[in-house]
């Protein structure tokens, strides 16, 4: 029960896992997916953060991971529809209090 509570109020996990669910072709390196490495870097947040981060969301079968080195990262949009609502990385994903969108919709 302690790692749900921790879950829910997971700001860093919210922010990755909306990243990859607004990323699109435009506003990211490659076509196939965003890395963990870029990830990090528009963040600026740690490398093992990051990974640790897309770990639980590719346990709940949130992300796909393509490709080995580099690793591309995509959302599942199929799964995340399918997810039960009283999961509390559902519950984070959505979640949007203090989500400010533009950073999502910024294209350069």
């Amino acid at each position: 029960m302690p790692e749900e509570i921790e879950i829910k109020e997971d700001k860093v996990l919210r922010l990755i896992g909306l990243e990859l669910m607004f990323s699109n072709p435009q506003n990211r390196e490659n076509l196939t997916g965003i890395t963990a490495i870029e990830l990090s870097r528009k963040h600026k947040l740690s490398i093992d953060i990051v990974k640790k981060k897309l770990n639980i969301l590719q346990k709940k079968g949130l992300v796909l991971a393509i490709g080995n080195s580099p690793k591309y990262w995509k959302f599942n949009d199929y799964n995340f529809l399918r997810m039960d609502e009283e999961d509390p990385v559902y519950l984070t994903l959505c979640c949007f209090d203090d989500v400010d969108f533009d950073q999502f919709f910024n294209y350069q």
